[in-house]
Parts: C-alpha cells; sequence; structure tokens
C-alpha cells in the first residue's frame, strides 16, 4: 500500500523555471545567454550530452566559460526566474503542508534564488564558485545529470523520508530513474516519451499538482 505523501521535490531546469530560447530551457543555458556564451556553451553541451562517464567534466568546461565575469551582471539578465505556468499559486498552495525542494543537475545561483523566492526547504544543484563577486571558472558537481536518483536517495535519507513518501515532478529523461524510485511522479511539461510512459500523472500546469497530491492521500 502506497504511503502518503509528505515531501515533494522539483526539477529545476525545464520544469520549475523555463527560460525561453535555450536548450532544455536550462539555467545553465539561460547564464551562458547572459554571459554571451550560448554558442560555446551549446558546443559543448552536444559534445558532452552523449557521454554519460563525463558529466563532470561537461560542467566544468561550462563553467570555465564564465570565468571573470561579475555575478550582478549575469543576475541582472536572468533573474527573476521564469517560473512555469502557475508555480507560484501551487507552491504556495502546498507550503507548509509538505517538506519541499529542488534536486537539479541545474545550476546553484538560480536554484537557490527560486527556493528563497518560493518559500521552499532546500535545493540541491551544481554549484559555480565565486569569489570577490565574480564567477572562477570553477564549479563543483553536486548532482550529475545521469545520476539524481543517487541524490534523490541522500535526500531522503537527510530528511527521514521513504523514498514512497516522496512526490517527484520533473520534464525529462534524466528524470525517469527518479520517478521509477519515488511513491508518486508527475511528469511536468514532458520532453520525453519515456518519462511520459511511466510518469503517474502528466500535467502542463502547475496549479493541477495541489489536487493530484491530495488525491493521492
Amino acid at each position: 500500500m502506497r504511503r502518503r505523501i509528505r515531501a515533494i521535490i522539483f526539477d529545476l531546469d525545464g520544469t520549475l523555471v523555463r527560460y525561453r530560447g535555450v536548450e532544455f530551457e536550462s539555467s545553465w543555458g539561460a547564464i551562458a545567454a547572459a554571459a554571451g556564451m550560448q554558442k560555446e556553451s551549446e558546443q559543448i553541451l552536444h559534445e558532452f550530452l552523449p557521454r554519460r562517464d563525463a558529466y563532470t567534466k561537461w560542467v566544468e568546461r561550462d563553467a570555465a566559460l564564465l570565468t571573470g565575469i561579475p555575478v550582478d551582471d549575469i543576475a541582472m539578465k536572468i533573474f527573476p526566474p521564469p517560473y512555469a505556468t502557475g508555480a507560484r499559486s501551487a507552491i504556495a498552495a502546498l507550503r507548509g503542508r509538505y517538506t519541499m525542494g529542488i534536486l537539479s543537475s541545474g545550476v546553484d545561483l538560480v536554484a537557490d534564488r527560486a527556493r528563497e523566492e518560493l518559500g521552499l526547504d532546500f535545493s540541491v544543484a551544481n554549484r559555480l564558485l565565486v569569489k570577490d563577486g565574480r564567477f572562477t571558472g570553477e564549479s563543483e558537481t553536486v548532482v550529475d545529470l545521469w545520476k539524481k536518483a543517487d541524490v534523490m536517495k541522500e535526500i531522503a535519507a537527510k530528511h527521514n523520508l521513504d523514498l514512497s513518501e516522496i512526490c517527484f515532478v520533473g520534464d525529462h529523461m534524466n528524470d525517469v530513474p527518479v520517478m521509477r524510485i519515488v511513491g508518486l511522479s508527475i511528469a511536468m511539461n514532458a520532453k520525453d516519451e519515456e518519462l511520459v510512459r511511466i510518469a503517474d500523472h502528466v500535467v502542463t500546469d502547475f496549479t493541477l499538482i495541489p489536487q493530484i497530491i491530495e488525491s493521492s492521500r
């Protein structure tokens, strides 16, 4: 018997936040575009996307594009984050009744801003290192694109949750392994056929999520 849902965890890029005009609607792409490095970042993406064993190298290469650029110059162009339709109201309706957070292979700069603005409990994402207000060009891979399920297990343990008590909301192929291990899965603006096939629910509007969660009780 399915346990009641106690936590809702969101993917960031393309799910909670949708940066139009960049591949995967991602925070990586948005930051690169704001830095005038979109073409270079996309070349790196196409080089490394098929190489599932080289994600940390991919992150390092993307981060290096930002060396020396002031963080404020980027923030001015990418904030406020372009939240998905209904995200603010849905999260407001759920706040206080569930543990809520972000699990993303995106960038901490955006994930942390979304956590603060939406009143979420935590955000786990890859880190771009900063010194004296500028990107150093260095990074820390916290969430491997292809190993999100491993990080989800760590989050569950940290928050004293059984995986069956977690609802995960995602949009792309790398979210499939996470959806396979949690109690409730929601594909939001799905961009992958397998995701649609395995998700418990497929939606395009966040305002539907509170009802889905409540109906699963």
